[in-house]
Protein backbone atom coordinates (compact mmCIF):
# COMPACT_ATOMS: atom_id res chain seq x y z
CA UNK A 1 0.00 0.00 0.00
CA UNK A 2 1.44 3.17 -1.02
CA UNK A 3 -1.36 5.67 -1.70
CA UNK A 4 -4.08 6.81 0.36
CA UNK A 5 -6.81 9.31 -1.23
CA UNK A 6 -9.15 10.76 1.27
CA UNK A 7 -12.55 12.73 0.49
CA UNK A 8 -12.54 16.03 2.86
CA UNK A 9 -16.56 16.85 3.76
CA UNK A 10 -17.79 14.59 6.07
CA UNK A 11 -14.93 12.45 6.02
CA UNK A 12 -11.49 14.40 7.13
CA UNK A 13 -13.83 17.39 8.52
CA UNK A 14 -17.09 16.63 10.41
CA UNK A 15 -19.74 18.10 8.68
CA UNK A 16 -20.16 19.82 4.92
CA UNK A 17 -17.69 23.40 3.96
CA UNK A 18 -20.57 24.61 1.76
CA UNK A 19 -23.25 23.64 4.53
CA UNK A 20 -21.00 26.16 7.18
CA UNK A 21 -20.65 28.89 4.19
CA UNK A 22 -24.54 29.12 4.05
CA UNK A 23 -25.15 29.57 7.53
CA UNK A 24 -23.61 33.88 7.80
CA UNK A 25 -26.62 34.21 4.84
CA UNK A 26 -29.49 32.40 6.52
CA UNK A 27 -29.20 29.31 3.80
CA UNK A 28 -27.60 26.11 5.68
CA UNK A 29 -31.18 24.58 6.03
CA UNK A 30 -31.50 25.35 1.89
CA UNK A 31 -27.74 24.16 1.21
CA UNK A 32 -27.91 21.81 3.01
CA UNK A 33 -30.81 19.62 2.11
CA UNK A 34 -29.00 20.15 -1.78
CA UNK A 35 -25.84 19.12 -0.27
CA UNK A 36 -27.60 15.63 1.40
CA UNK A 37 -29.76 14.55 -1.63
CA UNK A 38 -26.46 15.09 -3.40
CA UNK A 39 -24.37 12.67 -1.37
CA UNK A 40 -26.96 9.99 -1.71
CA UNK A 41 -26.92 10.04 -5.58
CA UNK A 42 -29.83 11.66 -6.04
CA UNK A 43 -28.72 14.90 -7.77
CA UNK A 44 -26.35 15.28 -10.53
CA UNK A 45 -22.98 16.12 -8.36
CA UNK A 46 -22.39 19.54 -11.20
CA UNK A 47 -25.73 20.46 -11.12
CA UNK A 48 -26.11 20.36 -7.21
CA UNK A 49 -22.85 21.97 -6.82
CA UNK A 50 -23.27 25.12 -8.52
CA UNK A 51 -26.59 25.63 -7.90
CA UNK A 52 -25.63 25.79 -3.85
CA UNK A 53 -22.44 28.05 -4.61
CA UNK A 54 -24.68 30.52 -6.89
CA UNK A 55 -26.82 30.76 -3.68
CA UNK A 56 -23.55 32.09 -1.61
CA UNK A 57 -23.16 35.04 -3.99
CA UNK A 58 -22.36 38.12 -1.99
CA UNK A 59 -20.46 36.40 1.25
CA UNK A 60 -17.38 38.61 2.01
CA UNK A 61 -14.63 36.34 1.08
CA UNK A 62 -12.84 37.14 3.82
CA UNK A 63 -15.64 35.40 6.01
CA UNK A 64 -15.41 32.78 3.76
CA UNK A 65 -11.14 32.41 4.70
CA UNK A 66 -12.57 32.75 8.53
CA UNK A 67 -15.23 29.99 8.61
CA UNK A 68 -13.18 27.26 6.48
CA UNK A 69 -10.00 28.53 8.84
CA UNK A 70 -12.24 26.53 11.75
CA UNK A 71 -13.84 23.78 10.55
CA UNK A 72 -14.25 21.30 12.97
CA UNK A 73 -11.76 17.93 11.90
CA UNK A 74 -13.24 14.40 12.21
CA UNK A 75 -11.51 12.86 15.56
CA UNK A 76 -8.39 10.79 14.69
CA UNK A 77 -8.01 12.88 11.48
CA UNK A 78 -4.65 13.62 12.40
CA UNK A 79 -3.71 10.85 14.14
CA UNK A 80 -4.57 8.70 11.15
CA UNK A 81 -2.40 10.41 8.64
CA UNK A 82 0.52 10.29 10.59
CA UNK A 83 0.37 7.19 10.62
CA UNK A 84 -0.46 6.45 7.27
CA UNK A 85 2.63 8.46 6.40
CA UNK A 86 4.98 6.67 9.35
CA UNK A 87 3.58 3.34 7.07
CA UNK A 88 5.15 5.28 3.78
CA UNK A 89 1.83 6.62 2.17
CA UNK A 90 1.73 9.31 0.65
CA UNK A 91 -1.60 11.12 1.43
CA UNK A 92 -3.81 12.81 -0.58
CA UNK A 93 -7.04 14.75 -0.17
CA UNK A 94 -9.99 15.04 -3.34
CA UNK A 95 -12.67 16.99 -2.21
CA UNK A 96 -15.99 18.46 -3.95
CA UNK A 97 -15.93 21.38 -1.79
CA UNK A 98 -13.13 24.38 -1.75
CA UNK A 99 -9.56 24.76 -1.83
CA UNK A 100 -10.05 28.03 1.03
CA UNK A 101 -10.69 24.72 2.90
CA UNK A 102 -8.39 22.04 1.92
CA UNK A 103 -5.07 24.62 1.54
CA UNK A 104 -5.24 25.48 5.54
CA UNK A 105 -6.05 21.69 6.46
CA UNK A 106 -3.14 20.63 4.79
CA UNK A 107 -1.30 22.66 6.87
CA UNK A 108 -3.22 20.99 10.09
CA UNK A 109 -3.53 17.73 9.47
CA UNK A 110 -0.47 16.93 7.23
CA UNK A 111 -1.29 15.71 4.77
CA UNK A 112 1.13 16.15 1.32
CA UNK A 113 -1.89 17.56 -1.25
CA UNK A 114 -5.37 18.28 -2.06
CA UNK A 115 -7.15 18.99 -5.54
CA UNK A 116 -10.41 20.78 -5.05
CA UNK A 117 -12.65 23.65 -6.27
CA UNK A 118 -12.16 27.79 -6.33
CA UNK A 119 -15.10 29.87 -5.24
CA UNK A 120 -14.92 33.08 -7.56
CA UNK A 121 -14.27 36.49 -5.67
CA UNK A 122 -15.41 39.79 -6.93
CA UNK A 123 -14.23 42.81 -5.14
CA UNK A 124 -14.18 40.80 -2.11
CA UNK A 125 -17.62 38.83 -2.42
CA UNK A 126 -18.07 35.51 -3.85
CA UNK A 127 -20.01 36.01 -7.30
CA UNK A 128 -21.95 32.82 -6.71
CA UNK A 129 -18.99 30.68 -9.81
CA UNK A 130 -17.23 28.22 -9.30
CA UNK A 131 -14.51 25.98 -10.88
CA UNK A 132 -11.52 23.83 -10.15
CA UNK A 133 -10.11 19.95 -10.55
CA UNK A 134 -13.73 18.46 -8.70
CA UNK A 135 -16.64 19.40 -10.26
CA UNK A 136 -18.23 16.06 -11.72
CA UNK A 137 -19.27 13.16 -10.39
CA UNK A 138 -16.40 11.46 -12.22
CA UNK A 139 -13.52 14.14 -11.17
CA UNK A 140 -12.21 12.26 -8.21
CA UNK A 141 -11.70 8.79 -10.15
CA UNK A 142 -10.45 10.48 -13.02
CA UNK A 143 -7.87 12.33 -10.77
CA UNK A 144 -7.16 9.11 -9.07
CA UNK A 145 -6.35 7.73 -12.62
CA UNK A 146 -4.15 10.13 -13.30
CA UNK A 147 -2.05 10.62 -10.00
CA UNK A 148 -1.33 6.42 -10.30
CA UNK A 149 0.00 7.24 -13.35
CA UNK A 150 2.17 9.82 -12.26
CA UNK A 151 3.09 8.14 -9.40
CA UNK A 152 3.41 4.54 -10.50
CA UNK A 153 1.03 3.53 -8.21
CA UNK A 154 -1.62 0.48 -9.22
CA UNK A 155 -4.89 0.20 -7.20
CA UNK A 156 -3.73 -2.55 -5.66
CA UNK A 157 -1.34 -0.04 -4.24
CA UNK A 158 -4.20 2.00 -3.24
CA UNK A 159 -6.61 2.89 -0.23
CA UNK A 160 -9.42 5.49 -1.14
CA UNK A 161 -11.75 6.79 2.06
CA UNK A 162 -15.02 8.47 1.46
CA UNK A 163 -18.69 9.22 2.54
CA UNK A 164 -20.99 10.44 -0.56
CA UNK A 165 -21.77 9.45 -3.73
CA UNK A 166 -19.74 11.53 -5.60
CA UNK A 167 -16.51 9.03 -4.18
CA UNK A 168 -17.65 6.08 -6.23
CA UNK A 169 -15.68 7.28 -9.13
CA UNK A 170 -12.72 6.52 -7.29
CA UNK A 171 -13.22 3.46 -5.23
CA UNK A 172 -13.42 2.28 -8.91
CA UNK A 173 -9.12 2.48 -9.32
CA UNK A 174 -8.75 1.15 -5.41
CA UNK A 175 -8.72 -2.05 -3.98
CA UNK A 176 -9.35 -1.27 -0.70
CA UNK A 177 -12.07 1.02 -0.49
CA UNK A 178 -13.21 2.51 2.94
CA UNK A 179 -17.15 3.73 3.21
CA UNK A 180 -16.93 5.77 6.61
CA UNK A 181 -19.43 7.01 8.10
CA UNK A 182 -21.34 6.74 4.34
CA UNK A 183 -24.05 6.61 2.65
CA UNK A 184 -25.79 3.39 1.79
CA UNK A 185 -24.74 3.99 -2.06
CA UNK A 186 -21.26 4.27 -1.08
CA UNK A 187 -21.38 1.27 1.07
CA UNK A 188 -22.67 -0.89 -1.44
CA UNK A 189 -19.15 -0.15 -3.20
CA UNK A 190 -16.90 -0.67 -0.56
CA UNK A 191 -15.07 -3.73 1.14
CA UNK A 192 -14.56 -1.86 4.66
CA UNK A 193 -17.57 -0.35 6.02
CA UNK A 194 -16.37 2.52 9.31
CA UNK A 195 -19.93 4.00 11.16
CA UNK A 196 -18.19 5.13 14.35
CA UNK A 197 -17.03 8.52 13.63
CA UNK A 198 -13.12 7.80 14.63
CA UNK A 199 -11.01 7.71 11.59
CA UNK A 200 -8.55 6.03 13.56
CA UNK A 201 -10.23 2.77 13.42
CA UNK A 202 -9.07 2.62 9.57
CA UNK A 203 -5.91 1.62 11.06
CA UNK A 204 -7.36 -1.34 12.23
CA UNK A 205 -8.20 -2.63 9.04
CA UNK A 206 -4.50 -2.07 7.35
CA UNK A 207 -1.91 -4.72 6.72
CA UNK A 208 0.79 -4.41 9.23
CA UNK A 209 3.19 -3.71 7.30
CA UNK A 210 2.73 -1.06 4.11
Amino acid sequence: MKLCVFDFDSTLMDGETIDFLAAPLGLKEKVARITEMAMRGELDFFESLTQRVALLEGLEAAKVDEICHSLPYVEGAQDTIAALKSKGYTVVVFSGGFRNATRHARDQLGFDAEFANVLHARNGYLSGLVGGDMMFDFSKGDMLKRLQTLLRISPQETLVVGDGANDRSMFMHADTRVAFCAKDILKKEANIIIDDKDLREILTHLPTTA
